[in-house]
């Protein structure tokens, strides 16, 4: 599939070329909802940026040097940085009508970039992306007023990540598998009990607003509308937000020693037997904690049967929509998301690989085989991924966790904590 799209792309013809002069460039093409066609023959040098650490950064570059192999007229400048002064940085580019090329995405950006004109219709540069190899549901991860901005790289499910080494030692068995929250609850206080809060059952859920959007998808909701507004209202989180007083009380680990250890997690401190997370997040449990065994399992749910959990394709390929070289920008994302190459070099630590074809190049064993069974295994419970995310997400996001911790300290109460997240949506929805 590969080879006989870029052989395509390699064959373009002169004539071809001189159409999209004809036409005002590359750019032009692509942004007038044209087809951009890439010139083999043509030098193009591209920006692209992503946010991780050195490990990835090694991964990246080996992968330009392996797509260098196919298009030497093609040179990419990669720059990275940590996930707060990526998205920093990418505002003041944004404003300033200078974003990269390509550049590593995220879904709750969709709205705040796509809706303002910066980024790319992907359909615009069709002939060089091989769209069909994602499902529907990744698909539209990207997707916002019929266009297609942007394309996961892998995605996640939310799962439930437990220390089996803790329990072993304490001799405990881990949770049910088909456990409802009810039934966690309890067990989270099995283990804190018999150990004395050595070990602390988990952490309290109920400060992470994907916990919260578990609860609403049980009940056929989501956390926004498909217009961009929050779908639920302040009677909602007050009732969730009050379920976690039981938890504050002695069941989890108490948030003042979240405090003393952090950046790590009480998991990864090694100092509860379970938290729930990502599934792409296992690799860094396992380093953090140091444990020989960790058990992925479904996260309980609200209502048995209900399909609360989705494919979450948060980390994406994009292009700005003002590059001067769209066909080869063009080319570049779809080998960064479509490439066997990619999915031998990157495996799953940019999630789960969302394109067929990336997954061909990706050797599933250890960690990367136990996040696979996982979401083999979580596949009855996965239903429609959520419309885009509302403007200013992240930073709601945010809001949630911060003021979940302030309960969690006592520092304030439930009723406070809702005024303040729906004054701060206010202001950030407009």
């Amino acid at each position: 599939m590969f080879s006989k799209k870029r052989l395509a792309a390699v064959a373009a013809i002169t004539g071809a070329a001189l159409a999209l002069a004809g036409c005002g460039g590359g750019t032009d093409a692509g942004s007038a909802g044209g087809t951009a066609t890439l010139d083999p023959n043509e030098k193009v040098t591209l920006t692209f940026t992503w946010w991780g650490n050195d490990d990835r950064a090694d991964r990246y570059n080996q992968l330009i040097e392996k797509f260098n192999e196919e298009y030497p007229n093609i040179t990419i400048n990669g720059t990275f940085t940590d996930f707060p002064s990526y998205w920093e940085k990418r505002q003041t580019e944004a404003a300033g009508g200078g974003l990269p090329d390509v550049w590593q995405f995220s879904d709750s950006y969709l709205r705040q970039y796509g809706q303002a004109g910066y980024l790319l219709d992907l359909n615009t540069v069709s002939d060089e992306i091989d769209m069909s190899t994602f499902e529907d549901s990744l698909k539209g991860t990207g997707q916002l007023d019929g266009k297609q901005y942007s394309l996961p790289t892998g995605y996640s499910l939310w799962a439930n990540f437990i220390n089996t080494d803790l329990l072993t030692a304490n001799g405990l068995t881990p949770p049910a598998a088909d456990a409802t929250f009810d039934d966690f609850d309890t067990w989270m206080k099995e283990v804190t009990d018999k150990t004395g809060g050595a070990v602390y059952g988990g952490t309290d859920y109920t400060q992470r607003i994907q916990q919260f959007e578990l609860k609403l998808r049980s009940e056929g909701k989501n956390l926004y509308t498909d217009d961009g507004k929050l779908g639920f209202d302040e009677d909602e989180l007050a009732e969730f937000w009050s379920s976690g007083d039981a938890l504050r009380d002695g069941v989890t680990i108490p948030q003042s020693k979240l405090e003393e250890i952090n950046p790590k997690s009480g998991f990864g401190a090694g100092l509860t037997a379970s938290e729930m997370s990502w599934s792409n997040f296992l690799g860094g449990y396992l380093a953090d904690s140091g444990a020989s065994s960790i058990e992925l399992v479904a996260p309980p749910t609200y209502k048995v049967g209900s399909k609360d959990l989705y494919r979450q394709g948060g980390l994406q390929m994009a292009i700005s929509a003002k590059t001067k070289h769209p066909a080869a920008a063009a080319a570049f994302l779809d080998f960064v998301v479509n490439s066997p190459e990619a999915g031998e070099i990157f495996g799953t630590t940019l999630g789960f690989p969302a394109s067929s074809s990336k997954l061909e190049g990706t050797t599933l064993e250890g960690v990367d085989k136990q996040v696979a069974d996982y979401i083999e295994s979580a596949a009855d419970r996965i239903g429609d991924a959520p419309p885009p995310a509302v403007v200013g997400y992240g930073a709601l996001e945010q809001k949630f966790w911060d003021l979940g911790k302030a309960l969690g300290l006592g520092s304030i109460t439930v009723d406070e904590a809702v005024k303040q997240f729906f004054d701060e949506a206010k202001v950030t929805l407009g």
